[in-house]
């Protein structure tokens, strides 16, 4: 039923994009790699991982509404939140067959789509100084080329990676000391690296849609998971978990992608108004993850009784430990090309934090 679904959601997103481009939703393959005649009007569809006010839909709106600005108008971006064309892995196959123009995809979703980016899954691997974070996402070799390239082989152009914030873990028991993690039912993402990075703590990794974690933890069916402190909140995770955590131990790492055989036949002076866009939103996204999880403890604490507890630097380095039988498990499922990616990325990260 669920493919039958997804059909019919692909059939019909094909259709709105074949109508669309008559209209001048996209470019003739004449324009490709020249420059548009300053005429023609574009309207694309943009999909994303997470529900309306949350992080990638505030993004995507700004996004939207700065290539609109940037076009003087000719370009239009229509927004649709999970749930409204299929889940995160479906919105994905969209953009590789050309279902749709643009989404925002991550790695969590689709570490068996691109299995070398499941390194953002990795715990205690980037700075915890936020301004060095961003010079690592933005700089990086390892990251906007190397691991580009790899998402390029499977029909996806990622413009940039940018991040939603640290990971907090919200756990019916105090999580200070790592042996609490032993056989917790922990939600994950679909990740074969996330699953391993809590297996390294003694966890039960347990994946499962994110549409289904609030009545999961209701039901006990899980007994955490984790989660920017923004998303816990809209996602009222703090109504039914006893304890958040606020870890740090891991990035929540998205990336705006295109499908690059549209990108390619776009004129050149579109492809630059892109890519224009997409940088103006660099600094952007760490205001949007700091504005939204700035706020998010203090409503998260004022809604409910739930314990607020941080890691000691004891209790951090027990964890810093464990979470280094990660770091071979994810050379192991990507192989050399895979762990090259990361060796380049430690070596990056090491130097911005000498700097």
């Amino acid at each position: 039923m669920k493919k039958r679904l997804f059909a019919i959601a692909m059939v019909s997103v094909m259709s709105i994009g074949a109508l669309s481009g008559c209209a001048g939703g996209g470019s003739s393959a004449s324009s490709a790699g020249g420059e548009s005649d300053g005429t023609e009007t574009y309207t694309w569809r943009l999909a994303h991982e997470e529900y309306e006010g949350d992080m990638q839909d505030v993004y995507a709106k700004e996004f939207a509404q700065k290539l609109n600005e940037n076009s003087d108008g000719r370009i239009n971006l229509e927004i649709y939140p999970v749930g409204q064309i299929g889940d995160a892995l479906q919105q994905c196959e969209l953009l590789q067959n050309g279902g749709l123009e643009f989404a925002i995809i991550s790695p969590g979703n689709t570490g068996t789509v691109v299995p070398e980016n499941q390194l953002f899954s990795l715990h205690f691997l980037f700075p915890q100084d936020w301004d060095k974070t961003q010079e690592v996402l933005q700089t990086s070799e390892a990251l906007n080329g190397m691991l580009h390239d790899k998402y390029v082989e499977k029909k996806i152009k990622p413009l940039s990676f940018w991040t939603e914030g640290a990971m907090a873990w919200t756990s019916n028991k105090s999580l200070k000391d790592i042996n609490n993690f032993k056989g917790m039912k922990f939600r994950t993402m679909q990740s074969p690296m996330i699953i391993a990075a809590y297996e390294a703590y003694g966890a039960n990794p347990t994946p499962m849609s994110y549409t289904e974690v609030y009545s999961g933890l209701q039901l006990n069916m899980i007994e955490g998971q984790e989660n920017p402190t923004s998303a816990i909140h809209t996602s009222k995770f703090h109504e039914v978990q006893k304890y958040l955590t606020e870890a740090n131990s891991n990035l929540f790492i998205t990336a705006t992608c295109v499908n690059p055989t549209f990108f390619d036949g776009l004129p050149a002076d579109i492809q630059q108004i892109v890519l224009d866009t997409v940088e103006e939103m660099i600094p952007r996204s760490f205001e949007i993850q700091e504005e939204l999880n700035g706020g998010a403890l203090d409503k998260i604490t004022s809604e409910s009784d739930i314990v607020v507890e941080t890691l000691t630097e004891e209790e951090r380095a027990a964890y810093e430990e464990a979470a280094q039988k990660a770091y071979g498990v994810y050379k192991k499922i990507v192989g050399e090309d895979g762990a090259a990616i990361l060796d380049k990325l430690i070596e990056e990260v090491n130097a911005v934090e000498a700097q």
